[in-house]
């Protein structure tokens, strides 16, 4: 049932959505259902009226796991257009990002969903396991980040400030299988990563909705009345004279490790920058040396070795799966193969000599 005239036969019913919630001070809901974001069932997912889903160009990867992403703002107000880094929202905005898989075969065996055009969802709420919906949300203090995680009835989602760890065995494409603890992070880790330095204040702020992300969205955005200042065109994910699959390297780079590793981010001590725009040398790691040697760089001597993966830091801490080696640090426990074939690729290509 298509999502109009799925609310259309809620309201019939006589229980029509009533309209989203937002909360723009502290205390927060405990249930994520007191938002009302969402209609009907609540594993359904279904969107309350405004509420819009949308896709990334390039998502984060999250130990496999698929993303239902959402945004709400409230009414007669947009957000306004910028090149660089996320878009202005008007203080009410809600973000919304559910985590979850297909349910494999046994119990607590799970597969990657499949995710419908336009961050929607396909399958049933039957076949899918539910783990975790993240809030974002501009409060009259700033943004907020709240993780809400789902019961195993899948019929709720509650606040967990300290986070939580569920135990899950994956299952691949070619039937390998790999047991990991999934950790739904607690409100402090979800700033590790949403945290930009702005002077000598720490703000949050969202990381997804920026001008390259949103790519085919932009039409749909202003012609919802969601976005302002639109400019003729647009960033996008590509590099004059190099090749798309350099370009898609450092699209991963940019998203997977740039929230950290910028000028302006948690990570801007260790001089290495991964964002899209930084030009190829020493900023972006090229035969540059870590800033401090220890278990973490596996014994190698610089960040990027051109030409030699194998030899290169970044490589080696993508790679790894061990606590306080492995890259990023949060949000993944198994590696991204296809990531790490990316971005073996791009260090590949690259020449040049570091001794």
């Amino acid at each position: 049932m298509k999502r109009g005239a799925a609310l259309a036969a809620l309201a019939l019913l006589g229980c029509g959505p009533r309209a989203v919630a937002p909360r723009v001070e502290a205390p927060y809901p405990e249930r994520l259902s007191e938002w009302r974001l969402f209609a009907g069932r609540p594993a359904a997912l279904l969107p309350n009226d405004r509420v819009v889903t949308y896709d990334v160009s390039v998502p984060l990867f999250s130990d496999h796991a698929s993303k239902h992403r959402s945004v709400w703002m409230p009414e007669g107000t947009a957000a306004e257009y910028r090149d660089a880094g996320p878009f202005e929202f008007p203080v009410g905005t809600v973000f919304s990002k559910t985590f979850y898989y297909e349910r494999g075969a046994e119990p607590g065996e799970v597969r990657s969903g499949v995710a419908g055009g336009r961050g929607g969802l396909e399958g049933t709420p039957e076949t899918r396991l539910l783990v975790e919906t993240r809030l974002l949300v501009l409060a009259s203090s700033g943004w907020v980040a709240l993780p809400y995680v789902w019961d195993e009835a899948q019929t709720e989602a509650r606040l967990r400030v300290a986070g939580e760890e569920r135990r899950y065995a994956w299952q691949g494409p070619a039937g390998e299988r790999e047991r990991f603890v999934y950790v739904v992070p607690s409100t402090d880790q979800c700033a590790g990563c949403h945290v930009r330095i702005e002077g000598r204040e720490r703000r949050l702020r969202p990381l997804g909705p920026t001008a390259r992300q949103l790519g085919g969205e932009y039409a749909r955005w202003q012609r919802l009345g969601l976005l302002r200042g639109v400019p003729a065109s647009m960033p996008t994910w590509s590099i004059p004279g190099r090749s798309p699959e350099a370009a898609r390297a450092r699209a991963y780079l940019d998203v997977q490790c740039a929230h950290c590793h910028a000028p302006d981010g948690p990570a801007a001590s260790s001089g290495l920058s991964l964002r899209f725009e930084e030009p190829e040398g020493v900023g972006l790691g090229l035969c540059k040396r870590p800033v401090a040697a220890g278990r973490g760089s596996g014994g190698l001597d610089h960040d990027v070795v051109p030409g030699r993966p194998a030899a290169s830091i970044l490589f080696y801490r993508m790679a790894s799966r061990e606590p306080d080696v492995m890259m990023p640090e949060l949000g993944r426990n198994l590696r991204d193969e296809e990531g790490l074939a990316l971005v073996e690729a791009w260090i590949e290509s690259l020449t040049g000599d570091c001794s």
